[in-house]
């Protein structure tokens, strides 16, 4: 969609700044997206998502500014640590779980939610990206047969064009839980079960759950959140093991202005 830089606002606090690419600019049907994205940030707001600070959608090139979250994604932090462990696994289900919870109560899917939207911070997980995000009561912005999320953590029914609930929400949320503990990719010929023991039993049954094929299958958010709890997921930066808590603070590191 763009470039995200980093920057300081007047008062010097860091903010990120989303840039649109020069050749998205032209097409109104982009702008439209663009300007939805900043409406939905806006709307959801909450702890577990990055606060809108300025935006303009109808300037020349569309930007948008947030706080800045420090902290890699949970994708970088998959690919360079590998699986994470059971505490680190239960705070973040918990963190993502509140996200979406936030997320539609204001009647918006995410619709792409995955290890890349997911800032991996030392207060908790923070849930980024609305870009393809829409109000259930919205028209679709895309033309017919073009598939939009990452394969991988679509919902079946995102896949053959049926209508789209927040249950795909609940689909990506197992599967960033499974990619999370190691489970997924899921080997060829592999038993659900059998691929998600590597996971604490009431996570595994709550995975199990949310990749369930049938969409009223999935639990929602709230039970979710129920289900799990909330007393052992630890506290503020005690959820992260030693090697994360390090990459975390390498983004808290104050950054050099050239002259």
């Amino acid at each position: 969609m763009g470039t995200v830089y980093l920057g300081l606002s007047p008062g010097e606090r860091r903010v990120a700044v989303k840039v649109v690419r020069a050749e998205l600019v032209a097409d109104p049907g982009f702008r439209k997206r663009f300007a939805r994205e900043i409406d939905s940030m806006r709307r959801v707001g909450g702890f577990h998502t990055a606060q809108v600070v300025d935006a303009s959608p109808e300037g020349e090139r569309p930007w948008l500014v947030t706080e800045y979250i420090p902290g890699p994604s949970l994708h970088t932090v998959l690919q360079e640590l590998g699986p994470l462990p059971a505490r680190t696994l239960r705070a973040l289900a918990l963190g993502v779980a509140e996200a979406l919870e936030g997320i539609h109560a204001c009647g918006i899917i995410h619709r792409d939610l995955k290890p890349g939207n997911v800032i991996i911070a030392e207060a908790g997980a923070r849930v980024i990206d609305f870009g393809i995000a829409r109000a259930v009561d919205a028209t679709a912005l895309t033309r017919t047969d073009f598939l939009i999320g990452t394969r991988g953590f679509l919902a079946p029914e995102q896949l053959t064009g049926a209508p789209l609930t927040p249950a795909v929400d609940a689909y990506a949320f197992g599967m960033v839980l499974a990619h999370a503990c190691g489970a997924a990719p899921f080997p060829a010929g592999a038993e659900l079960e059998s691929a998600l023991r590597m996971l604490p039993a009431d996570l595994s049954a709550i995975v199990t759950a949310c990749l369930s094929s049938r969409p009223t299958a999935r639990p929602t958010p709230e039970q979710i959140l129920e289900h799990l709890g909330g007393g052992t997921a630890g506290r503020a930066g005690d959820w992260l093991p030693p090697a994360v808590r390090t990459m975390v603070g390498l983004h808290n590191v104050p950054t050099i202005t050239a002259s």
